[in-house]
């Protein structure tokens, strides 16, 4: 048995005793629980194949609604598909500095910059901060609400400062 069945058998052990289809395998001469036949093949094919089909339709989704957020800003729909290029325009768009592009190559300060940036988003097309938690949490939802709803570009970052008196 080579590695990946190993693998294989040990993280599908788990399931074994709810289908009851799991046999012994060996390996360096010890027995271990490994799946066999066509029911266990087709219960963690379909598995992937499910997910992986659900995981490229939220991409789609989510490229689609990007290209139309693009557009809605008066940028080329066509930059939410060329790497690097779209955090240019994605910069362009929330009224940020160009060289900002490099902050996303460095480790854990790109997380802080795409949530800046995801917030200032919100904020470009009249949102507030309960749009961006939304935005972080369920962009599959809140993206194509910002690309097909009624939001519209404003086009500048209104700062959050108290009035004077």
């Amino acid at each position: 048995m080579n590695i990946g069945q190993y693998i294989l058998a040990n993280s599908y052990s788990a399931f074994s005793p709810l289908l009851n289809v799991a046999t012994q395998c060996s390996l360096n001469e010890q027995g271990v629980p490994c799946a066999s036949g066509f029911l266990d093949g087709l219960f963690l094919g379909g598995f992937f194949v499910f997910f992986t089909v659900i995981w490229l339709a939220v991409g789609v989704l989510i490229l689609i609604s990007t290209w139309k957020i693009y557009m809605k800003a008066g940028q080329p729909g066509w930059a939410a598909i060329v790497p690097i290029y779209y955090i240019i325009v994605l910069l362009r768009i929330v009224k940020k500095p160009t060289w900002w592009t490099f902050l996303y190559f460095v480790p854990l300060v790109n997380i802080v910059i795409s949530l800046i940036i995801t917030h200032n988003l919100s904020k470009v097309f009249g949102k507030d901060i309960s749009f961006t938690l939304g935005l972080i949490f369920l962009p599959f939802i809140f993206f194509p609400i910002l690309a097909f709803g009624k939001p519209s570009y404003i086009g500048q970052v209104t700062p959050q400062v108290a009035p004077m008196p």
